[in-house]
C-alpha cells in the first residue's frame, strides 16, 4: 500500500484516490493506475468503497491504493456562478436599470436609484473593444467603474490614473441557500412588534417590506434568486431584530415565487453586518471595488 492521509477518518469526506488496476499495463510499462474522486463510504476490512457523482460506487482493495488525500467539498451550484453572472442576476434590484453592452462590459444607469453599482461600468473580465474606457467616459457625468482586486480591469484603470472611488472598503457579494437562511431566521428569538410587517409590491418582481416607520427593506427576485438592498431601522430602534424581521419577510416572499438562492452586498469593513450574515448563512462569493477617474477618486 502507497503512502497517504487516507483512513476510516476520511468516512463521509470527499477524497481523491490514485489506485492501481490491476492486471493492466501502463505507459511506462508498470502497473496501470487511475485517479477516483468521490466520496468515501466504507474504509474497513481491506477495502476503501468511494461513491463517484455519478455512477456506481467504487470498491478498491486497500492494498491497491498508491495515494490519496481528503478534498474540499464542491462548491454549491450557486457558488459555481462567474461573478459578473452573479452581479448580472443583482440588476433585477434596481427596475429602472438602463443598460448597454461594450464589449463584455456593462454600462448601467439608473435615473432613481444612487447607489454605486446602478451607476457604474460592470468591468468583469476584458471589453474586448476598442475605446472601452472612452465610451465609459462619454456614457458618464460621473464615471465609475466595478472590477475585480488586482484583475486585468483594476490594472487597467490604475495605469490610466484612476484610483478608489471613495475610502469604504471593498464590496463582498454573499449567497446563501433560502431555505437555510429561513431556518436560521426561524432559530432566533422573535422581535416584539407593536406595528405588523406590511409588503408593498412593485409589478411581479420586486418588494416592499415596511414595519411602520421603524424599518424597511426592498427584495427584487429573478431566475430562482431573491436579493436584498435597503435593510434599514430607525438608529433608535436598532438591536431589536427589526432589520431581521423585515429580512424574515422579504425572504417569505421569495420562497413563494420560487428563489432558492438569497444574495446581499455588504462592505468588507462592516463586521457586525458579516458576522450576522454568517450566522445567517451567507457566504461570500466575491468582492469587487470602484475605481474613479483622478479628479473624483480618493486615494
Amino acid at each position: 500500500m502507497g503512502s497517504h492521509t487516507l483512513g476510516p477518518h476520511v468516512v463521509g469526506q470527499r477524497i481523491v484516490v490514485r489506485r492501481i488496476l490491476r492486471g493492466q499495463t501502463g505507459p511506462s510499462g508498470g502497473p496501470a493506475m487511475t485517479d477516483l474522486l468521490g466520496v468515501c463510504t466504507t474504509w474497513g476490512d481491506g477495502v476503501c468503497i468511494v461513491q463517484p457523482e455519478s455512477g456506481a460506487p467504487v470498491r478498491i482493495a486497500l492494498a491497491d491504493v498508491v495515494s490519496g488525500k481528503p478534498v474540499p467539498p464542491r462548491p454549491s451550484i450557486r457558488h459555481r456562478v462567474s461573478p459578473a453572472a452573479a452581479q448580472v442576476r443583482g440588476f433585477a434590484l434596481f427596475p429602472d436599470l438602463e443598460t448597454r453592452p461594450v464589449g463584455d462590459w456593462v454600462l448601467r444607469r439608473s435615473a432613481t436609484a444612487s447607489a454605486r453599482r446602478a451607476n457604474s461600468v460592470l468591468a468583469f473580465g476584458p471589453s474586448g473593444v476598442d475605446g472601452d474606457v472612452e465610451e465609459v467616459l462619454a456614457f458618464y457625468s460621473r464615471p465609475i467603474a466595478a472590477v475585480l482586486p488586482d484583475s486585468r480591469e483594476d490594472e487597467l484603470f490604475r495605469d490610466l490614473g484612476w484610483g478608489v472611488e471613495s475610502h469604504d472598503a471593498d464590496t463582498v457579494f454573499q449567497l446563501a441557500g433560502v431555505s437555510q437562511v429561513r431556518r436560521a431566521l426561524r432559530g432566533l428569538p422573535p422581535p416584539v412588534l407593536e406595528t405588523p410587517a406590511m409588503v408593498e409590491t412593485h409589478g411581479p418582481h420586486s418588494v416592499t417590506a415596511r414595519i411602520g416607520t421603524l424599518a424597511s427593506g426592498f427584495a427584487a427576485y429573478a431566475d430562482d434568486w431573491v436579493g436584498f438592498r435597503g435593510i434599514e431601522v430607525a438608529s433608535e430602534h436598532r438591536r431589536r431584530g427589526l432589520g431581521l424581521a423585515v429580512m424574515a419577510e422579504l425572504l417569505d416572499w421569495g420562497a413563494q415565487r420560487g428563489a432558492t438562492t438569497a444574495y446581499l452586498q455588504v462592505l468588507g469593513d462592516n463586521e457586525p453586518a458579516l458576522a450576522l450574515y454568517d450566522k445567517l448563512g451567507f457566504t461570500p462569493h466575491h468582492s469587487y471595488r470602484y475605481l474613479a477617474p483622478p479628479a473624483l477618486a480618493d486615494g
